[in-house]
């Protein structure tokens, strides 16, 4: 409910991810898979922008919907096409130029196997879309991780640790576009407006209450530990000979 007003699910603002479709060099024609897809924004502006074209799948109904609705808008919809089902374990049929998981690493059981079951897509030469999280600043207790909503400190590494490991796993990393504090804003605090608007719409039901204590809490632990220490990124990866 909080992200249904959302077009991207993830701290990207629209210029981010036109700067990520910009830096990939896409040709006209490159087929991209998007698991995890959203409402489809990725698939459909790269559609729009660079002639490309391909498949996104997602788990949300509603997100799945507005995803077909925004490929007509954009005049896309004869090269993209927008699946409801579970990612974990999709391969698509045809291999692609591009590869992606944005933000839903959890589908793969975390990054390697995210990774991997990527890689079951992608034809030689192809690239790899990771989005992460990763520690801006390292929060100085566990308490202030839990407040970026992470279980621990270990759940995430910094920047230049994620960026080894995708070496560890026999990756270059041939790009990377990463969040700002913005990003975040637009990310986080978009959602406080949906649920007020909720709320007033909604004012007798059963979940009213815990929405309105999200909407009482949320803005003031953005501010002090998601802003700050959480950092996200989409990272560009092509395997290594």
């Amino acid at each position: 409910m909080t992200e249904s007003a959302h077009r991207i699910h993830n701290p990207f603002t629209p210029e981010k991810l036109a700067t990520l479709g910009a830096a990939l060099r896409l040709e006209a024609g490159t087929r991209l898979l998007d698991l995890g897809s959203g409402s489809g924004e990725m698939l459909c502006t790269w559609a729009r922008d660079y002639g490309i074209g391909g498949t996104g799948v997602d788990m949300s109904p509603l997100f799945t919907e507005q995803a077909v609705a925004r490929a007509v808008e954009l005049g896309v919809a004869d090269r993209v096409t927008f699946l409801h089902g579970d990612a974990a374990g999709f391969v698509s049929e045809d291999k692609v130029g591009v590869a992606a998981c944005v933000g839903a690493t959890w589908i793969g059981g975390g990054v390697p196997g995210t990774i991997e079951l990527l890689s079951r897509s992608l034809r030689p030469g192809g690239i790899l879309l990771l989005g992460e999280p990763f520690w801006r600043q390292v929060p100085p207790t566990e308490g202030d991780a839990k407040g970026c909503l992470a279980q621990s400190i270990s759940d995430f590494l910094s920047l230049p640790g994620l960026l080894a490991s995708f070496g560890d796993l026999g990756y270059d990393v041939v790009e990377m576009v990463l969040a700002d504090q913005d990003g975040w804003d637009r990310y986080e605090a978009a959602k406080w407006l949906t649920m007020r608007r909720w709320l007033e719409a909604h004012p007798g039901d059963e979940m009213a209450q815990e929405v309105r204590d999200l909407l009482t809490s949320e803005p003031v632990r953005h501010a002090a530990y998601t802003r700050e220490y959480l950092g996200w990124g989409v990272f560009a990866l092509m395997p290594r000979g």
